[in-house]
């Protein structure tokens, strides 16, 4: 486990805990720590300001000394050779002023120390410590790196006296260390000032460390008691939104608030949605992760005669009849989690078999997480009842407008061979037949052509599909048309145009139609361009369009041009563009017209591609 990890795992589960462990390092912490560091630094400020003071006392005795030891011993008039003699006239002459200094200091021991008698001259208070007097210091004793280093020094430790802090002076006299003043104080009496102080600071530290835990205390107490307040609101809120958190002072009570607005906010919008649910004429079902129906709104209950109630928490397969081997979306994005859009079918309902129109998606919770589907359900059933009459209206005034245009075309031919005939019923004259006979055959065979074209355009066959190359078909269909024609074809052709899965004889009759067309409408030195292309983004469908430079059609006429037996040719049935337009139907592909009068016409095919470009032999 990582460093991190353990200690987030190591903190306490409530804030009250987290609180007083916040209390521990911003409190307890600090203030120990500088306990600590008073403690320290008062320490070294007392033995700062002892060692001052005795150094102060070693420099009042080296005034005192005067000149020296030498000097001094000579105004008594003893030999210099004689050590203990010596010895004892200069602590006669130096012991008042050094009692006087220890009497002055209680606590304090001042003295000089000869480096030519290798002795203790005095030692005050004289009282305790005149036994020492005569005495050399030992050769492990500090006094002795003074005497050699000319330099003061302070000493902790065992010396003479016992446990002291000793300050100690050279004695200099004319560039020359004679011996050294000290002046010490028994570290008893240091330490007994230090744990005074030291007991001042652990009390103020201890009475800060309690005050701040008990602040914090009672605040983790009142923390605690705020939060449990909100925790308590909003597991009440869980089953009522309507039952707010009771106010609470600060900032809590902002809280509290802010959470009751939020309460509001998400009521109002579950009161729209369910709103906007019951008020949609369109079927909404949700279910969850098991398939078990969670919501169902009153037009999905009307469409499919159920009531929610009945079905709430059951499976939606009870929803429709379990031998309709139904495919059901729903089912399908729950398991799989892909989206369906608009999706026609039959839905086999427990009550009758509905045409619907249906989307689903997956159930998504705040996290991203799925936990169900909804289905969007659009009833279609009324709305197919009514296209069934629609198309059968239409169907009906279709063939009422092919029945009325195939009777004029063939009124006319008939009209003239009957008059023909009546004019040749009362004449002998071989001539006279001879001259008729070849009209009445053009109407006869005009008649032929019209139900020749007009049981091709009854009587479709299926289309038979194979793979086509477009580009040839319409090189070898523009090569056809063009020797019966001056008119100038100019080709476009997209070199990496795939196959298209296509009925190759049948499109070659739609081009023929819309080159001749073109051809017709145009004079004789006009322009026609043929060009080829597919879908720029996705590449579905290939694009064919027939563009002249002619007469162009008139607005009123283009919304007839697919229309049986409409023509604006003197000698056309008005059957070529209507079955071009049911063959490029049975392709599922389009054909449009953009024209206009005096500025030619645009026929645009569009022909789905095969799915593979490889194609078996």
């Amino acid at each position: 486990m990582r460093p991190l990890d353990w200690i987030s795992h190591s903190l306490p589960s409530t804030l009250r805990g987290k609180l007083l462990l916040f209390s521990l390092a911003v409190v307890v912490l600090p203030i120990s720590l500088t306990g600590y560091l008073l403690e320290r630094e008062g320490r070294q400020a007392l033995v700062h300001e002892k060692s001052e003071k005795l150094f102060g006392l070693t420099r009042l005795l080296d005034v005192h000394l005067g000149p020296g030891f030498d000097p001094l011993l000579a105004d008594t008039g003893v030999a210099a050779g004689d050590r203990g003699a010596a010895v004892r006239a200069l602590s006669g002459r130096l012991t008042p002023f050094t009692d006087m200094i220890a009497g002055a200091n209680p606590g304090v021991g001042v003295g000089y120390y000869s480096k030519a008698l290798n002795a203790i001259i005095t030692y005050g208070p004289s009282r305790d410590y005149s036994a020492t007097v005569g005495t050399s210091i030992p050769p492990e004793h500090p006094g002795w790196h003074v005497l050699e280093s000319g330099k003061q020094a302070l000493e902790s430790g065992r010396q003479v006296r016992g446990f002291i802090l000793n300050a100690m002076l050279p004695i200099v006299r004319d560039g020359t260390v004679i011996g050294y003043i000290w002046a010490n104080e028994l570290s008893d009496d240091v330490e007994r000032q230090a744990a005074a102080m030291d007991r001042a600071v652990l009390t103020v530290s201890l009475g800060g460390i309690l005050l701040g835990l008990t602040l914090t205390q009672v605040l983790a107490h009142g923390v605690g008691r705020d939060i449990r307040h909100i925790i308590d609101g909003l597991l009440r809120m869980r089953g009522d939104l309507g039952e707010p958190i009771q106010p609470l002072p600060g900032e809590f009570g902002a809280i509290a608030l802010e959470v009751n607005a939020m309460a509001r906010a998400l009521l109002d919008a579950r009161s729209l949605t369910e709103n906007i649910l019951h008020s949609i004429a369109d079927g909404v079902i949700a279910v969850d992760r098991a398939g078990q129906v969670t919501a169902l709104n009153p037009a999905a209950e009307a469409m499919l005669g159920i009531a929610a109630a009945d079905v709430i928490g059951r499976p939606y397969e009870l929803l429709f009849k379990p031998d309709g081997r139904f495919a059901s979306p729903l089912l399908d994005t729950l398991k799989t989690g892909r989206q369906h859009v608009g999706v026609t079918l039959d839905f086999p309902g427990t009550r009758q078999t509905l045409h619907l129109t249906v989307s689903s998606s997956v159930l998504r919770d705040s996290h991203g997480e799925a936990i169900g589907a909804v289905v969007v359900l659009k009833d279609l059933t009324e709305q197919q009842r009514l296209r069934t009459q629609v198309m059968r209206a239409d169907r009906l005034a279709a063939l009422g407008e092919l029945v009325a245009g195939l009777a004029h075309e063939v009124r006319n031919p008939l009209t003239s061979i009957r008059g023909f005939m009546q004019f040749l019923e009362s004449s002998d004259d071989v001539a006279e037949w001879q001259r008729y006979a070849p009209l009445i055959v053009r109407q006869v065979d005009s008649l032929n052509r019209l139900v020749t074209e007009l049981l091709e355009f009854g009587r479709p066959r299926p289309p038979a599909f194979h793979p086509v190359q477009l580009n040839d078909l319409i090189r070898e269909v523009s090569l056809l048309a063009g020797r019966k024609s001056n008119a100038r074809i100019a080709l476009h052709l997209a070199p990496d145009l795939p196959l298209v899965e296509a009925d190759g004889e049948a499109l070659k009759q739609v081009m023929l139609n819309l080159i001749i067309n073109a051809i017709q409408a145009t004079s004789e030195t006009g322009g026609i361009t043929i060009a080829t292309a597919s879908t720029v983004q996705d590449r579905r469908e290939a694009i064919v369009t027939v563009a002249d430079d002619g007469e162009g059609i008139a607005p009123e006429n283009l919304d007839k041009v697919f229309d049986p037996f409409f023509s604006t040719k003197p000698q056309g049935t008005g059957l070529g563009l209507a079955m071009a337009h049911r063959i490029v139907d049975a392709h599922h592909g389009t054909i449009t017209i953009a024209s206009r009068p005096q500025s030619g016409t645009t026929v645009t095919l569009r022909i789905p591609f095969v799915h593979s470009q490889t194609v078996d032999a």
